[in-house]
């Protein structure tokens, strides 16, 4: 995410991440009843949302709800809306009508340092500065909870060492960013993002420029952190194997939340990318894949 500069702090506003979603402690020391816990927090509504490029609208009437904790995919082909939409779930873009909730609040109506401790976008066209050392760009991360100037402490620096073995990318605290390959500094992107600590974590086709095994990786690393997860996909097999449910877009339309077997069924994917889907069981595994082939191959 491109996080917001920071501004004056107030304690109010944003809690440091170790204490975001902890349990208020019981007031009777003695108490032996389980206390209450907070309800879980991520969770996102699209209400009759109409996102737009300009005067274009590109994506109308979507209206759909992401529980707290799901990794959700948005698919479709290229220019059907998937940046606009995923930008304008993170507050990044005012939607042309309607509204989006994270957990019951408007989103465009919380503060910028309350969002930032909130949701966390990862661009797939945001470059770090290249002037700048690794482990200070993933320190941005932090920018939410700190007062100015508040980074550099042991507790930071340790957060920001964490994030980066998260990323496999161990020792790279004091490497300048211009020496890091495309794959790596998307990945730097992404420990920045995890060093944010929010319930909802957007992610913009987080696999360009990574090889087979770090996209599997990241993919896996992501689905494992009981967050809110919406990512942009260009890869459907990627999206049907690690998606709770998936949305596609198409024609303007975002389709409602599906399970992945539901969303990219054959006539689905033969109609809005043209290709044909078949689903296949893995020798070694048994796990059901996606198959994917141009329609010439029939013949």
């Amino acid at each position: 995410m491109s996080t917001e500069p920071a501004v004056e702090h107030n304690p109010a506003e944003a809690t440091p991440p170790d204490t975001l979603h902890s349990t208020p402690p019981s007031d009777d020391p003695g108490a032996t009843a389980p206390q209450p816990t907070e309800p879980q927090l991520g969770a996102l509504r699209a209400q009759d949302l109409t996102c737009a490029i300009g005067r274009r609208d590109v994506v109308a009437g979507a209206d759909f709800s992401i529980r707290p904790g799901e990794t959700v995919g948005i698919v479709g082909p290229n220019g059907s809306g998937k940046t606009t939409l995923l930008r304008v779930l993170a507050g990044v873009r005012k939607p042309r009508t309607g509204r989006v909730l994270l957990d019951g609040q408007v989103l465009h109506e919380i503060g910028p340092r309350r969002r930032a401790a909130a949701v966390a976008l990862v661009a797939q066209d945001e470059v770090p500065p290249a002037d700048m050392l690794v482990g200070e760009v993933v320190a941005l991360g932090l920018t939410p909870y700190l007062p100015p100037w508040g980074l550099g402490a042991p507790r930071e620096q340790q957060q920001v060492a964490q994030a980066l073995t998260a990323v496999d990318l161990t020792g790279f605290a004091d490497r300048p960013v211009r020496q890091l390959s495309g794959g790596e500094r998307q990945r730097v992107l992404l420990a920045r993002a995890l060093v944010q600590d929010t319930p909802v974590l957007l992610l913009d086709e987080p696999t360009n420029h990574l090889d087979v095994t770090h996209q599997l990786e990241l993919l896996g690393l992501v689905r494992g952190l009981r967050r809110t997860v919406v990512a942009a996909l260009h890869d459907l097999s990627l999206a049907d194997r690690y998606c709770d449910r998936i949305i596609v877009l198409h024609n303007g339309r975002a389709r409602p939340p599906a399970p992945p077997a539901d969303a990219l069924d054959p006539t689905v994917v033969a109609e809005v990318f043209g290709v044909d889907a078949n689903r296949v069981v893995h020798p070694v595994t048994g796990e059901s894949h996606l198959l994917i082939t141009p329609r010439e191959a029939r013949r």
